[in-house]
C-alpha cells in the first residue's frame, strides 16, 4: 500500500488486515509505530515512526522505548507466517544502539532474503532448534541511521518444542 523503500515485492491480500491488527495491538499502538507495507510472501515489512507528543522524550526526540517497541515483534511474526504452524518462533534477545536523535519521520525495513530462507530450512534439516540474529535499522528523512536494533530469534520444530516442554 504505502511502501517506504524501493522494492519489487508486492503487497498481499493479508496486508490491510495485519495493518489494522497492528494498530490495535497495545504495544505497537502505544509505541507510535505503524506497519506501512507487508509483502505477499511476508519476506519484507516496512514500519514508520513519527515524532509526536506520545513518542517524544524529555529532550524533544523520539523516546528510545518507542524505537524498540515499534519493531519488537516484526521479525518473529514474519518468520511465523513464512514457516507455518509446524514450527515455533520466539524472540529470544534484543539489543539497540542509538546513533543519533530521532526526529521527524523514521522508517525501518525488515527483509528476509531468499538465501536466508534457504539457510533456515537447511538448519532445520540438521537441527531441532537454533537461534539466528537479525538487524533492523531505523533511518531518518535524510537516510541517516538513527538506531540499529539486533534481534535474536529462536526457531524450533514444533514436535521437538512440545516434547521438550512436556519433559519439564
Amino acid at each position: 500500500m504505502s511502501k517506504l523503500f524501493e522494492t519489487e515485492k508486492v503487497s498481499g491480500k493479508h496486508e490491510l488486515k495485519w495493518k489494522i491488527l497492528s494498530r490495535l495491538a497495545p504495544p505497537l499502538w502505544a509505541s507510535g509505530g505503524r506497519v506501512r507495507f507487508i509483502s505477499e510472501d511476508w519476506q519484507e515489512v516496512h514500519v514508520s515512526l513519527r515524532l509526536r507528543p506520545l513518542t517524544k522524550n524529555i529532550v524533544g526526540t523520539i523516546f528510545g522505548g518507542s524505537l524498540y517497541s515499534s519493531v519488537d515483534p516484526i521479525y518473529m511474526l514474519m518468520w511465523m507466517k513464512i514457516l507455518g504452524k509446524s514450527y515455533i518462533v520466539w524472540d529470544k534477545a534484543a539489543t539497540i544502539q542509538f546513533l543519533r536523535p530521532g526526529k521527524g519521520k523514521l522508517r525501518a525495513r525488515f527483509l528476509i532474503p531468499d538465501d536466508e530462507l534457504h539457510i533456515v530450512r537447511q538448519l532445520f534439516e540438521e537441527n531441532d532448534h537454533f537461534d539466528r540474529v537479525y538487524e533492523v535499522i531505523y533511518l531518518n528523512e535524510r537516510n541517516r541511521i538513527v538506531a540499529k536494533i539486533g534481534k535474536t530469534i529462536y526457531f524450533a520444530k514444533k514436535e521437538f518444542y512440545d516434547n521438550k516442554k512436556h519433559k519439564k
